[in-house]
């Protein structure tokens, strides 16, 4: 059973191989909350999914390490696994869905482990997962339904008390549910009136529904960004945890979660992943009761693959007014480009790229179609250059 002595213990074991990660004022996340980020991160493998999994491997008998372990992970669960099996000299094998990041994979095998690619997501890997443990006889570590590896996470919580002791509000991502299970527990026996709050995608609100329906549902299919909280179904542990020590759990959309990840890029120089960036996304978008409050964003991971990076950038820049498309109609004679630009240019826009096309079958034979990228500040930037090309006679096309 999950206790505080067992949260303890976790913390005392876990000495020997995790950071205590730093907990940073973040002024410009909110103007309305007094915002503080714990920088899991930062933690060795970039995520706070070490905890619990090396908490886990050091509860293992010598013949449940002698068969080796197996476990199933969307990536950070799989690192962890893999360096404590590397710490403790435990062969790992670790089931991965085919979709996870490459910068993930190859993390996982520079630990040591042993990779089979499963088609799909999470939960088929877990199945896969399952099935070798019962073929091969490995010892399967659960990446959030284990109370180990819930109280491995739980010293999260021990370390957020200690770092800012009159905090208000806690705000935690949620996919299979072990990280804010532990954290919620702890911080609840601890500091009763702590809030506790989950974010979950909204592309892959497992926890949600299940809260919501009183028991656990699982969903038909995921879609987010946030790979690492893409779970189709709580744990059971986890279901029972939430539904008792979490106050409340919204979601976010990819847009916002784009936006979280461009912010704490800018802002406080941090890369966070999908599912590190949600807390951050709930608090931007007012997604809680907080206003007023001492508020911890957990920032779970950094594992983001650059190439995600570079498309969520190109998102977060369009959803915060930097980066916008105008199509211009235009007929097609000389200075049409030069008037447009110049519009741009004395309003501070900044292009990136132009393409110019002639009309299709059915339009003005004259005609012609232009279309900006611009670099801008803000949405009222944006409408400054619509509004000045509009009085210009230029006609934007929707």
């Amino acid at each position: 059973m999950l206790s505080l002595d067992k949260v303890y213990h976790a913390a005392f074991k876990l000495k020997e191989v995790i950071r205590r990660t730093d907990l940073i004022y973040a002024p410009k996340i909110s103007d309305n909350a007094e915002v503080y980020l714990k920088t899991e991160n930062l933690q060795i493998t970039g995520s706070f999914k070490v905890r619990g999994a090396y908490y886990k491997m050091s509860t293992l008998t010598d013949e449940e390490k002698a068969k080796g372990v197996i476990a199933c992970s969307a990536g950070n669960h799989a690192q962890g696994v893999a360096l404590a099996a590397q710490k403790s000299g435990i062969r790992s094998i670790i089931c991965l869905p085919d979709g996870a990041p490459i910068s993930k994979v190859e993390a996982t095998k520079s630990y040591g482990a042993e990779i089979c690619l499963v088609e799909g997501v999470y939960d088929d890997a877990y199945k896969k997962a399952l099935q070798l443990r019962d073929e091969k006889g490995y010892t399967f570590i659960h990446p959030f339904d284990d109370e180990d590896v819930i109280a491995g996470q739980g010293t999260i919580g021990l370390e957020l008390l200690d770092q800012l002791p009159d905090v208000d509000a806690v705000v935690v991502p949620i996919g299979g549910g072990g990280l804010i299970s532990g954290v919620a527990y702890t911080l609840k026996t601890l500091k009763p009136d702590i809030k506790v709050y989950g974010v979950q995608a909204s592309g892959a609100p497992s926890m949600v529904e299940s809260v919501k329906d009183g028991k656990i549902e699982t969903l038909d299919g995921v879609s987010t960004i946030a790979d690492g909280i893409a779970v189709k179904e709580p744990g059971e542990h986890t279901f029972d945890y939430c539904r008792k020590y979490v106050d409340d759990i919204v979601t976010v959309t990819d847009d916002e979660i784009s936006t979280a990840i461009l912010t704490l890029i800018e802002q406080h120089k941090l890369i966070a992943e999908g599912a590190g960036a949600v807390p951050v996304a709930a608090v931007m978008f007012d997604k809680l009761p907080i206003k007023g409050k001492k508020v911890i964003c957990l920032i779970s991971g950094g594992n983001i693959d650059v190439t995600i990076l570079s498309r969520v950038i190109r998102r977060g820049l369009l959803k915060s007014g930097r980066s916008y498309q105008v199509n211009i109609a235009l007929i097609d004679k000389p200075g049409q480009l030069k008037g447009v630009s110049q519009i741009i240019a004395d309003l501070g826009g900044n292009v990136t790229s132009i393409h110019h096309e002639r009309s299709s079958e059915g339009s003005d034979v004259n005609g012609c179609y232009l279309r900006i990228v611009l670099e801008t500040r803000n949405f009222e930037h944006i409408k400054q250059i619509k509004d000045a090309l509009t009085d210009a006679g230029y006609c934007i096309e929707q």
